[in-house]
């Protein structure tokens, strides 16, 4: 007798087993850098209680359903030389009982939901930092209208404190989303022609400091899936520090002019003489805001605020290590960095255009 197929199919058997606890180990893993099974925050807090609530209440109408089935499948099995069983039509009671537990059960989810619907949903009450997030084709703008800064996806925020934002799209639907931090919030266009507006709240408080990974949430254009964000969680001192670098030149004070003392000390360095030469000439002012430039206040222009992009973490929306190689490389050809990216290049720049722009860029922190 020829076993083989027997061999293969247990071996695929066995394979797939494996795979389901590879899978299940790794969903399961509350360290993945963007799991909501790890809140933390009140309002990520709020929202894994009720999907634990949610799911135990799956978890008991599983069983007890998977437990009658299995029962009347045992129990009542066919033998050899059984009769005909008696064919029963209809029982009120039963009907009843079926009917009236998974009612109860919906109720008892129906409530805590409809609570942390409404709960969540509401603006921010009474916040410690107000932020505006506006989404764009494809990255995330920033900006901070009570502390004078605008910066671009890496929203800064203070710990333990109610951050509020006001969230809005400058072309197509996005959809804010950081797992561990803020639930996720779609963020509408507002078409001014026709005075619709659409702007959604949300609000968190985080618990701990780091460094928190987000992403957009809803298909908006070939670089939906690299349309990332970081939320970084500061103690009150650093936060204050932040926030006293990010005012200098920034679009809010002042229209982005420089304080006297640090527009002297930047055209005393050739690299920064030579990089805003570059900036300027190059391209980069056409969709860039720069602190030092003439268009420093500007806030409606097509690429993100580049005033402190130095101090950045990343670039491209959070998919390259800002490091001086990665930048020269986006200089070089943003097209291969990113397909799709708006940032087209009206003239190739020299090597040695690259390499100034890139000290200059790295300068601003």
């Amino acid at each position: 007798m020829d076993r083989r197929p027997e061999r293969v199919g247990r071996a695929w058997l066995a394979r797939t087993v494996l795979l389901g606890l590879v899978i299940l180990a790794a969903a399961c893993a509350d360290n993945y850098p963007q799991t909501t099974l790890n809140p933390r925050s009140d309002i990520t807090r709020l929202i894994d209680q009720l999907f634990r609530t949610t799911f135990w209440w799956a978890v008991v109408v599983f069983v007890l359903v998977e437990g009658a089935l299995v029962y009347a499948l045992w129990r009542f099995r066919a033998k050899p030389n059984d009769p005909e069983p008696v064919q029963t039509h209809g029982n009120t009671t039963l009907e009843i009982i079926w009917t009236a537990i998974p009612a109860v059960i919906l109720v008892l989810i129906a409530i805590p939901t409809v609570k942390t619907i409404f709960k969540t949903s509401l603006p921010a009450p009474n916040p410690a930092v107000e932020v505006d997030v506006i989404g764009h084709q494809w990255y995330w703008e920033f900006r901070y209208p009570k502390l004078g800064v605008v910066t671009a996806n890496e929203l800064v925020v203070p710990q333990k404190k109610m951050i509020g934002l006001r969230m809005w799209s400058a072309d197509v639907l996005h959809s804010f989303w950081s797992p561990q931090l803020a639930a996720k919030r779609d963020v509408f266009p507002i078409f001014s022609q026709t005075k619709l507006k659409k702007v959604n709240p949300l609000w968190f408080t985080a618990d701990t400091v780091g460094d928190y990974t987000g992403q957009c949430a809803e298909l908006c254009g070939i670089q939906h899936g690299r349309m990332g964000l970081r939320v970084i969680v500061l103690n009150d001192a650093d936060f204050d520090k932040w926030v006293a670098a990010e005012r200098v030149g920034s679009p809010l004070v002042e229209g982005g002019k420089v304080p006297a003392a640090v527009d002297s000390v930047w055209k005393a360095d050739s690299i920064m003489t030579k990089g805003a030469t570059t900036f300027l000439t190059g391209g980069c002012i056409s969709c860039h805001a720069m602190v030092g430039t003439p268009l420093a206040g500007a806030m409606t222009l097509r690429g993100p605020n580049l005033s402190h992009v130095g101090g950045r973490t990343t670039i491209g929306a959070n998919m390259y290590e800002n490091t001086p190689t990665n930048l020269a490389q986006w200089l070089r050809d943003p097209q291969g960095m990113k397909k799709g990216s708006h940032m087209i290049l009206p003239r190739p720049l020299t090597e040695d255009e690259i390499a100034t722009l890139v000290a200059y860029l790295r300068a601003h922190k």
